[in-house]
């Protein structure tokens, strides 16, 4: 056994095994695998093996597409051959128009990957899957490159082409311990000795945080017991003549594909159970649950009305084993927060079907720091603190119970809730507060106006818009309150901070202490990384002259992460996170000034607190730091309040904002507002995918500074094709045509996809339907279309920044 490599990958099931061989393809060659006992004796080995191109977003989409041309490929090497049956389609069923929108909005998402579903009606379906009854159905979603491949020769597979690259693979190795290094280089033990080397990959499966505590870090990753069973055989298959197509049902939580002249039947039951909680027994190896068909019986009586051919079928073998999931349902694939040259490809509850995916895009991030899709929808880095034990079952059991229910927008599931809260969370909620989650925060969304008002969660625009109309016209008219919770805040002192700083942003700093500038980072390769908001503080009794460092609550383990680790040796820079102790309060509208001015001392004019000033002060009692920024396109303050004086300081501002005809505001009136300033949101508009010049963000950078990481690529760039993101005008709103362009929709000319929106949404203030969207290198600028839910809808090209251009309501 070698006792120096460069990357360890622990864990042999699909997540190992296609990591290994990414990283030979991408040229890391000395690479090993260890493996606790024998090659997919964990889940892999169990698994149903169901192979779709089916995603809710385009990264994933991305990454099944890659996994199927790669299994394709295996099943054509003449060497070694894999069992995999491709092309047999699926069906993903649906009985209300919701869902069928929604199946609209996937396949109008995936054509900008390439990949073609098709929409069909319920006796479509039937005549693709003549097993199936169209009671209770309307359509589906039709995924022509579904199918199913052999879990152990896949692995297998993939574990003879990284050998015959130059990797290694240990058996029966156990990794006993993990050891980091001041040079931050690990030392991987095991039963037959210690390994050095530069990374190590958790691709642990069920026991990833067996491997995670030897590095002292909890991953949040949940097993489930899964039932399946296969059936005798079932003549209607046998004489079909074809292979009957993939089904999956939400409406009865099953899914289905056939095995010989068989069914195999998978179950996603209410009455789930969690595997594992307290311990995984050592020996528990290519071993499974007891079997307990008591509790599938309330999702096979759906089955049974379904399929009514099953009824007349034998059960030949059951398996129940345990598969993995994590908060949102999402894998974890890419570095281990708070932790150097450490990755981790695990949570792959759909690891077959995903695992070449997942493996390809780890690899990329290993050798080269970025991977070629925008990679946040997986990043490990997306839960921070609120990730523990407790929230991440209740979650996985939620996300289980609703495996083929997509996620409506603005649907904010039950469980896990109240993970993190301010002192105004009770308060708000009492105001009538319905309430969104970002990074675990409980945040205000809206507010109804009375407690029976119900939503109707759909791809269209619901009963709430009305309400978001009205808290947007008193922001605009008047003035609003609103509370930003998990904003992420670094402190960043030392004599090195400025110089830092400057190094790791593409623009100019602010020049002088009090004042406030939108600053954007960029990675090695010149795409864009962070933006973030630099506040010059000068010292005072709360501090040595410091800057503060904002950015999006979701930023906070990333953002961290990438500062910290760029920090060079000798460097006078401390980093000191104030995200969990202070909470913002927007105060935002024409009339802000005079409420402000009537609970704190100061010159709050425009002259005396210019537009991009930030100052130190005091809000009735409660010390607080004010900027003068907006993210509504009005005049606004962000008043930044330690959360102890959080409920005094709104107090204060509800009192004096009465005489004003203050009134409070949510979530959704600022996304409508931003949409409106051509304001971007981090990782919805702002990616990795593109540079700041693609973005827009000409103005943010400085091409003449000295060096600031990615500026070589970045110039490096100047003369290539580059996408460029524009503001789309599209026609109706909460009327008819009465839906947006969600995140995904393809923009097309000709018929052929030129574009992929970003955002969308209403524009109250402006009166328009409006997207943000990435056209492609040499994409005409007229007769554009954007795919809303199946329908091709005119889109004009318009003016970034409609309401208020020159910034006048802002600088008032």
């Amino acid at each position: 056994m070698k006792t120096q490599t460069r990357v360890v990958v622990i864990g042999g099931g699909i997540a190992g095994c296609s990591t290994l061989y990414h990283l030979t393809r991408e040229g890391w060659t000395d690479v090993v695998l260890v493996e606790r006992d024998e090659l997919t004796s964990g889940t892999t080995w169990h698994s149903a093996a169901q192979v779709t191109n089916f995603g809710q977003t385009q990264t994933m989409v991305g990454l099944k597409s890659h996994s199927i041309a790669l299994y394709q490929e295996l099943r054509d090497d003449p060497d070694y051959p894999v069992d995999y049956k491709h092309g047999d389609g699926g069906i993903r069923l649906a009985n209300t128009e919701a869902q069928m929108d929604g199946y609209r909005h996937f396949a109008s998402m995936a054509r900008g990957m390439g990949v073609e579903f098709e929409v069909l009606d319920a006796e479509e379906c039937a005549r693709r899957h003549p097993l199936i009854s169209t009671e209770n159905l309307l359509g589906g979603l039709w995924d022509p490159s579904d199918g199913d491949i052999d879990p152990a020769q896949l692995c297998q597979a993939l574990a003879r082409r990284a050998r015959k690259a130059g990797a290694e693979v240990y058996r029966n190795t156990p990794v006993t311990g993990l050891t980091q290094h001041a040079d931050d280089s690990w030392t991987v033990h095991t039963d037959k000795g210690d390994i050095a080397c530069e990374i190590v990959v958790n691709a642990c499966g069920y026991r990833v945080n067996e491997v995670g505590a030897m590095m002292g870090v909890h991953h949040p990753v949940m097993s489930m017991e899964h039932q399946y069973f296969v059936t005798e055989e079932i003549p209607a298959i046998r004489e079909a003549g074809h292979r009957m197509p993939l089904l999956r049902c939400p409406i009865s939580d099953y899914y289905c594909r056939q095995e010989k002249n068989g069914l195999l039947v998978g179950f996603y039951e209410q009455d789930c159970k969690t595997w594992g909680m307290d311990g995984i027994d050592p020996h528990f190896v290519n071993a499974l649950c007891p079997d307990d068909l008591d509790r599938i019986t309330d999702v096979l009586e759906g089955a049974f009305a379904r399929m009514p051919a099953l009824m007349e079928v034998g059960i030949h073998t059951v398996v129940n084993g345990p598969i993995t999931y994590t908060i949102d349902g999402a894998p974890l694939v890419g570095p281990i927060p708070g932790k150097r040259n450490a990755f981790c490809i695990i949570g792959l509850r759909a690891g077959l079907g995903e695992g070449g995916g997942h493996g390809w895009l780890l690899a990329q991030q290993i050798v080269h720091g970025e991977a070629v899709y925008d990679t946040w929808g997986l990043d490990p880095r997306r839960f921070t603190g609120h990730a523990n034990v407790e929230l991440t079952a209740l979650k996985a059991i939620e996300d289980y119970q609703n495996e083929f229910r997509f996620h409506f927008p603005n649907e904010h599931r039950p469980a896990g809730r109240m993970a993190k809260t301010t002192p105004l969370t009770p308060v708000l909620a009492a105001e009538g507060a319905e309430f969104t989650v970002v990074n675990g925060w409980e945040r205000a969304e809206l507010f109804k106006p009375d407690p029976g008002f119900e939503i109707t969660h759909s791809f269209r625009f619901d009963e709430a818009e009305a309400l978001v109309a009205a808290e947007v016209a008193a922001v605009q008219t008047a003035v609003g309150l609103c509370e930003v919770n998990g904003f992420n805040r670094i402190e960043i002192t030392g004599a090195d901070a400025e110089s830092f700083l400057n190094r790791m942003i593409c623009g100019r700093m602010p020049r002088k202490e009090g004042r406030v500038g939108l600053t954007y980072l960029l990675n090695e390769h010149g795409m864009v990384k962070a933006e973030a908001t630099l506040a010059r503080l000068p010292a005072s009794d709360r501090g040595p002259a410091r800057i503060w460092y904002g950015s999006a609550a979701a930023s906070e383990f990333h953002d961290m992460d990438w500062l910290a680790q760029h920090v060079r040796p000798g460097e006078d820079v401390s980093l000191r996170s104030l995200t969990n102790d202070q909470t913002i309060l927007v105060l935002a509208g024409p009339k802000a000034r005079d409420v402000l001015s009537a609970v704190s001392r100061g010159d709050w004019s425009a002259q005396g607190f210019p537009w991009l000033s930030v100052r130190e002060g005091f809000v009735g009692i409660a010390p607080v730091t004010v900027m003068a920024v907006s993210f509504s396109g009005e005049l606004a303050y962000e008043i930044h309040v330690p959360n102890a004086s959080l409920y005094n300081a709104y107090l204060s501002l509800r009192a004096a904002g009465e005489a004003h005809g203050l009134r409070l505001f949510g979530a959704r009136a600022v996304e409508s507002m931003r949409l409106e300033k051509g304001y971007l949101h981090w990782k919805a508009d702002i990616l990795t995918e593109f540079d700041p010049y693609e973005t827009g963000l000409d103005r943010f950078v400085t091409p003449d500074k000295p060096d600031f990481i990615g500026k070589a690529a970045l110039l490096a760039r100047e003369g290539t094709a580059r996408h460029r993101l524009v503001t789309l005008r599209l026609p109706g709103g909460p009327e008819a045509p009465n839906a947006a362009a969600h995140p995904g929709a393809s923009v097309m000319h000709g018929g052929k996809v030129v574009g992929t929106v970003t955002s969308g949404g209403y524009g109250h203030r402006v009166g328009a339907n409006l997207a943000y969207a990435f056209l492609k290198p040499g994409a005409p600028e007229t007769g554009l279309t954007v795919d809303v839910l199946g329908a091709q809808v005119a889109a004009e090209i318009t003016e970034r920044g409609l309401y208020d251009p020159h910034m006048a309501r802002v600088r008032a």
